[in-house]
């Protein structure tokens, strides 16, 4: 009998392959008629999804499709007569080699950080576009103070990049399956139970938890919605009494894990938040400083709800390890520990049967 295993996510190989990046003009261009069209000067591109990730779905990779820079963090900021990309340490080489430097200025962020640039760059009374689900509230603080000293002003506008992107990727729809008790070392409902007494003991009536990360600890579930890391794309409300409600971004969730987490948490589309933020009228509702986006708030707010922005508990919470989660640890290093060593055993016959470089030179 064939064992045919589909009950657990799949990750792909991290590739360096380029995307093509030689249309990096005409695509500009496309964005700044979409600014013309909206009145806007500007607007900035980050490279991050509305969770703030290190890496993020296809449909996310905004900054890429735009000027071909594919390194894991950067700003980019386009304005109608010039534009940027800040790039950390990591990047100050490959940025140069990816982006159209005579239409884009790679810019060390170890000189100028993007409000500097901005600060610099953009005229008095021009306006600077962002979208809110890409950026946190302290982050467009800083960038609202950066605009505020240039004498200009910000908007929130739909993602104009997405407007002129054609032929973007649909969102992720990866299996979504259960992260068996066995290995986490702790039911959710137990989970639960210690993040709403955290919540209680802030004086919190609720927590909105964008981190997918946090997502994946509090209701032992595993995702395929980015590439290296088992991850399901989503947000929860979890309420101080009453079960929580799941957001999700995949329509492909394993029954199993509907069954699984039934007495604690009813499981949504993503298209449904929206209606569950906007019950939270009265309440005072915790939302993550590091991935909370400023939609997320000023729809909390909407509501007649306060948003309580600080640390969502779960991230200290899942910094303290279990016995379960321990073992599973080290059982993963000497599984990757024997992967290393089978390939350096490959390498080591490879080399000594390839021929020598003298040999090589007298065969040509």
């Amino acid at each position: 009998m064939t064992e045919t295993r589909t009950s657990r996510p799949r990750q792909r190989f991290q590739s360096f392959d380029d995307p093509s990046h030689r249309k990096g003009a005409e695509r500009i261009e496309a964005l700044r008629a979409a600014l013309r069209a909206t009145g806007l000067d500007g607007f900035v591109v980050p490279r991050a999804d509305e969770h703030q990730s290190e890496y993020v779905p296809a449909d996310a990779e905004r900054l890429a499709w735009l000027t071909g820079f594919t390194g894991s963090a950067g700003t980019a900021v386009i304005l109608m007569e010039s534009a940027a990309l800040v790039v950390d340490g990591r990047y100050t080489l490959q940025a140069p080699e990816q982006v159209d430097t005579g239409l884009v200025t790679v810019v060390p962020l170890a000189e100028t950080t993007p409000e500097a640039w901005i600060g610099a760059n953009l005229r008095r009374d021009q306006v600077l576009g962002y979208d809110p689900w890409l950026h946190t509230p302290d982050g467009l603080a800083r960038l609202e103070r950066a605009v505020t000293r240039a004498g200009g002003a910000v908007r929130a506008v739909p993602n104009l990049v997405d407007a002129v992107w054609a032929g973007r990727p649909r969102p992720p729809a990866g299996p979504v399956v259960v992260h068996p008790d066995a290995l986490c070392g702790e039911a959710s409902a137990d989970k639960l139970g210690r993040i709403r007494a955290a919540l209680a003991e802030g004086g919190c009536d609720a927590l909105v938890i964008s981190d997918p990360h946090n997502l994946a600890w509090a209701f032992n579930l595993r995702g395929a919605d980015v590439g290296h890391t088992p991850l399901a794309l989503g947000y929860a409300i979890l309420p101080r009494e009453g079960p929580a409600r799941l957001f999700l971004v995949s329509p492909n969730v394993d029954p199993a894990l509907r069954a699984a987490l039934a007495p604690v948490a009813e499981i949504l589309p993503r298209a449904d938040l929206d209606d569950g933020l906007a019950s939270l009228a009265g309440v005072r509702v915790r939302l993550d400083a590091s991935t909370g986006a400023v939609a997320l708030k000023e729809k909390i707010e909407a509501a007649g709800g306060t948003a309580d922005v600080g640390k969502d508990p779960i991230t200290g919470m899942k910094a303290v390890k279990n016995a379960a989660e321990i073992a599973g640890a080290r059982a993963a290093h000497v599984r990757d520990g024997a992967s290393v060593v089978r390939f350096l055993a490959w390498l080591d016959g490879a080399a000594a049967a390839a021929p020598s470089s003298q040999a090589r030179k007298r065969t040509t």
